[in-house]
């Protein structure tokens, strides 16, 4: 799925990545032997120990850097079981926003377009990101998230975009419970 991200996004995420670092610098030695990472890791997450202030908060920001490089969701899971972590809560909750953002935005363009070409903006509109989303997500009916998105356009109501978010977040949630 390719989406636009905007400045902000990406330092909230990577906001989000500074986080996981910060956490994983505060793990003991037992847990840091169970971490399902590579020995790279082990090692940025070793030198953040021992440093002040300024020094640790480079360290971890160059953590961070590394781990933007790897897949977290082993480590989101190591730390969700170690440490009640709530990171992966955050983190689908921002994917979740996320996605409704990007599904507004493009039924937002798509009616701008119609109004434009003089036409009607209809339910059923072309869309190229909603289909990502789906295969990501299968238990979302297609038809409720651009029915919300629709909606959202025509009246501008805010309980519409609210429901989209409620239907993606609902589904990342059970798809993480069924993960489990």
């Amino acid at each position: 799925m390719v989406e636009k991200i905007s400045r902000s996004e990406q330092k909230r995420l990577y906001k989000q990545v500074e986080q996981l670092a910060s956490e994983l610098a505060d793990l003991s030695d037992a847990d840091l032997r169970k971490l399902p990472a590579d020995s790279e890791i082990k090692e940025e997450i070793k030198k953040c120990r021992g440093l002040k202030t300024g020094a640790r908060k480079r360290q971890i920001k160059y953590l961070a850097k590394v781990l933007r490089q790897v897949s977290l969701d082993e480590i989101y899971i190591f730390l969700k079981n170690r440490k009640d972590s709530d990171l992966q809560k955050n983190q689908r909750f921002h994917q979740a926003e996320r996605w409704r953002d990007v599904i507004i935005n493009e039924a937002l363009e798509e009616a701008e377009e119609c109004r434009r070409q003089q036409i009607s903006f209809e339910p059923a509109y072309p869309s190229g990101l909603i289909p990502d989303i789906i295969e990501e997500l299968p238990g979302i009916d297609e038809k409720d998230l651009r029915r919300c998105a629709y909606e959202y356009v025509r009246t501008r109501n805010k309980t519409h975009y609210r429901e989209l978010f409620r239907m993606i977040k609902a589904e990342l949630d059970s798809r993480q419970r069924v993960g489990k």
